[in-house]
């Protein structure tokens, strides 16, 4: 836990080696009142992570294990590409202060609710605690066209916490419930929550919480199934998802300690979830989706190899210099973050399984700019030898040790 509150664990405490079970699938589908959600995966709203360059990026993985060149891909990312080619089937926002939002100029909003018709179905997640002002921030993600508005009850971070926002308001059911009844009355979208499993071990609420959201009109609820004392350490506990999906009718997606296909079936199979959600996994493995939905379809999936990292990578941060240059005559509040800093943050994740990693990423670190950061690694997947060992399949990168990255961003999954 950090000094202002908890962050990112890049890798789990002693994770479960789930077996791929015979029988479970993560289903095809599902439905959020008319919103199809197709595959029923659920890419988490990270802070510092799913802007909409990453959630252009997670849509459009799968075409980083092309069998044509780089040139062919980048042509391929311009194209649409259905959910089910993505493997993702809704995408989320970094979760929003509904007090920021409702004050702060129009220009400045485009920062947070800036999404593009690729992202479709796409969610918007707010955080906060007056019924009234979450009610008028609903309104205004509403108009800007989301297609859903979801509730923050999980941000275990102090900062949060402490203006009784995320799994603050988990002390006080009552409070939750008016502001589902705010929020509902205000929308007319679909209208999900996720939170944990309570505050601690001997606050357990997350039944009776579903309870009331399916009481007041909610259309789905995810639990991570971590309560708010345990930040992102020790297991997730599954038994809590299965108990809420027992006890109500709406959709219930399971979130937590899923890192590969078979941890996702193996949470369908323990649970009976209706859907699974995927956070600190998806940066580290931007395939997942695509694997989950690789193994749906035919029992087996892919793993990418040190040629599809590079071309992973070169995207995504070529991706992000494009988004720069698209808000460069924006006001600077209406911008999207400093992109070589957003470069570093990734380069962590990114290059873990790639053989010498350790030095691209020392050498992006000491990069100045987004475009001195590209060129770092172009100069390194183009200079190295590839010997017949590079070009095997990679190591799941999640299960590889972490390192800090620069700027330290703060990660609600």
């Amino acid at each position: 836990m950090a000094g202002k509150g908890f962050t990112v664990k890049k890798n789990w405490d002693n994770p479960i080696e789930h077996a791929m079970p015979a029988e479970a699938r993560v289903p095809a589908e599902m439905r959020i009142g008319p919103v199809l959600v197709a595959p029923a995966t659920v890419l988490a709203p990270m802070a510092g992570v799913t802007d909409t360059v990453f959630r252009r990026f997670i849509r459009h993985a799968s075409v980083f294990t092309s069998a044509a060149d780089l040139v062919q891909d980048e042509k391929q990312i311009d194209t649409a590409l259905t959910n089910a080619q993505s493997g993702c089937g809704l995408i989320m926002t970094e979760f929003t202060s509904a007090d920021g939002l409702s004050r702060m100029r129009e220009s400045k909003r485009r920062r947070y609710l800036t999404f593009y018709d690729d992202e479709h179905p796409i969610g918007a997640q707010l955080f906060g605690s007056n019924p009234e002002t979450l009610a008028e921030a609903a309104r205004i993600v509403e108009d800007t066209g989301f297609d859903t508005v979801d509730l923050n009850l999980g941000c275990p971070a102090k900062r949060v916490v402490g203006c009784n926002g995320g799994s603050g308001l988990l002390r006080d059911l009552p409070k939750i419930a008016t502001i589902f009844r705010a929020v509902r009355s205000a929308v007319s979208i679909p209208f999900t929550v996720k939170f944990r499993m309570g505050w601690n071990d001997k606050q357990i609420v997350c039944v009776d919480l579903a309870r009331i959201a399916e009481a007041e009109g909610l259309n789905a609820v995810a639990l991570h199934a971590r309560t708010r004392e345990q930040g992102y350490s020790g297991q997730a506990q599954w038994q809590w998802i299965a108990a809420i999906k027992q006890a109500v009718r709406i959709p219930v997606i399971g979130n937590g300690d899923i890192r590969t296909p078979e941890d996702a079936a193996a949470m369908i199979a323990e649970t009976n979830c209706d859907a699974v959600m995927i956070g600190r996994a998806a940066p580290a493995n931007p395939w997942i989706f695509r694997q989950i939905a690789q193994y749906t379809a035919h029992g087996s999936y892919d793993q990418p190899t040190v040629d599809d990292r590079y071309r992973m990578i070169r995207a995504y941060f070529q991706m992000l210099l494009d988004e720069q240059e698209v808000c460069k005559d924006l006001p600077r509040d209406a911008r999207h973050g400093e992109t070589a800093g957003k470069m570093k943050q990734f380069a962590t994740w990114f290059t873990h399984g790639v053989p010498g990693g350790a030095k691209l990423r020392a050498a992006i670190y000491q990069a100045k700019t987004g475009e001195a950061v590209l060129a770092q690694v172009e100069e390194f997947f183009t200079t190295r030898s590839l010997d017949s060992s590079d070009e095997s399949p990679l190591d799941n990168p999640v299960n590889s040790t972490p390192q800090e990255y620069p700027d330290g961003a703060l990660v609600c999954d």
